[in-house]
């Protein structure tokens, strides 16, 4: 059965506004090329796509050329402003980006362990605030929040866990009323796995599976380039994994005796303290026996992830992924050729501490582009 003709224009649409996305400013005739729809078609799209302010010209292509045919239209860049939260324990950081992308302003600040929710809060939403007014954006369309903890998949919110600040749950609520915008809340590690999958050093791959190892441990699934959630939005907490070497089992309300306990910051921090080391500079010191020992441990809980899942790649991200870098990455994935006989690469993050807050930048352009490409 054949498209509408309101069905067809929008289908041409979206996917000339697709092309400006991902090949930047392009000429009637290259959208022609690219698209394969005739001139006239390519004509009234490029026409409708103006009048809606969503497409407008922006330059001429070389001077021999001028005319219709030379002129090279872009996304209006401006039609929207959109903003990404990485929220931690003890700070918050955030960027303000137009429609495309392009970042516009940025800042970060501490938040106190005593500061109380509602201090917390405001501090978070007063940032947010002068940073959109530093980047000239009078409103913000989209807010994606990277927080750590799990969502829920029914209403998608940030559920209440414990161990983690009572403001991370109420800053969504609170920049939900007080924004004219749409706001969504994401686990970051999710998030951390969105910018390596289009950014970083997952790029190119369909399957792989996302280490996150930082003050907390979890675990980020993608599989045929998908990210999977699981039924209760906890695929990945891989924190709570049963493993040896721990001092008991973890239970429903607490990692204590999982993975976690081999790996979160503190672990490693006293494993370097073991071996003689300053923690704060342990990963970056290249010491052998110490290296040897963390990779061991890690390789525990990546093989459990690859027996079953078979992603063929494990990507280190968090604070010791980044700081261990390729050196950690390589023997772990040494390790892990011991422990499993699935052959699985293990690379170190491509986007180290900027991951949380581009996987967020990058949902919420998603979002934005859909809501307004038509």
């Amino acid at each position: 059965m054949a498209a509408s003709p309101s069905t067809a224009r929008a289908l041409n649409d979206r996917l000339a506004l697709r092309l400006l996305q991902d090949e930047g400013p392009l000429t009637a005739a290259q959208l022609k090329t690219l698209t394969g729809l005739s001139r006239p078609t390519v004509a009234d799209l490029v026409e409708r796509l103006g009048g809606s302010g969503l497409v407008h010209v922006v330059g001429e292509t070389g001077a021999e050329r001028r005319g219709p045919n030379a002129k090279l239209y872009g996304i209006v860049a401006d039609r929207a402003h959109l903003a990404g939260l990485d929220v931690r324990t003890r700070s918050v950081a955030v960027t303000v980006t137009d429609l495309l992308g392009t970042p516009l302003a940025e800042a970060a600040v501490p938040v106190r362990e005593d500061a109380g929710t509602g201090p917390a809060v405001e501090r978070a939403v007063a940032l947010l605030e002068r940073t959109a007014a530093e980047a000239g954006a009078g409103r913000l369309h989209t807010v994606t929040v990277g927080a750590p903890g799990l969502i829920d998949p029914a209403t998608g919110e940030l559920r209440d866990s414990t161990g983690l600040p009572a403001w991370h749950r109420r800053l969504v609520a609170v920049l939900q009323e007080r924004l004219p915008a749409h706001v969504r809340v994401e686990n970051e590690t999710n998030l951390a796995a969105v910018a390596e999958l289009r950014e970083g050093a997952a790029r190119g791959r369909e399957d792989f599976v996302l280490l996150w190892l930082g003050q907390g441990v979890g675990a980020a699934v993608v599989l045929g380039g998908r990210l999977r959630r699981g039924a209760s939005g906890g695929a990945g907490e891989i924190g709570f994994l049963p493993v040896p070497g721990t001092s008991g089992l973890p239970s429903a309300t607490s990692c204590d005796g999982g993975f976690h306990e081999l790996a979160c910051v503190a672990a490693v921090e006293a494993l370097a303290a073991e071996h003689g080391l300053d923690p704060a500079g342990a990963l970056a010191s290249g010491h052998g026996p110490f290296l040897d020992a963390l990779a061991r441990r890690l390789a525990v809980g990546a093989a459990a992830v690859v027996s079953v899942l078979d992603p063929g790649c494990v990507v280190l991200g968090g604070e010791t992924g980044h700081q261990g870098g390729p050196e950690l990455a390589a023997r772990v994935e040494a390790e892990l050729a011991v422990l499993s006989p699935l052959r699985t690469e293990v690379r170190a993050t491509g986007l180290g501490g900027a991951a949380v807050l581009r996987g967020a930048l990058l949902r919420a352009r998603d979002a934005a582009q859909e809501a307004l490409f038509p």
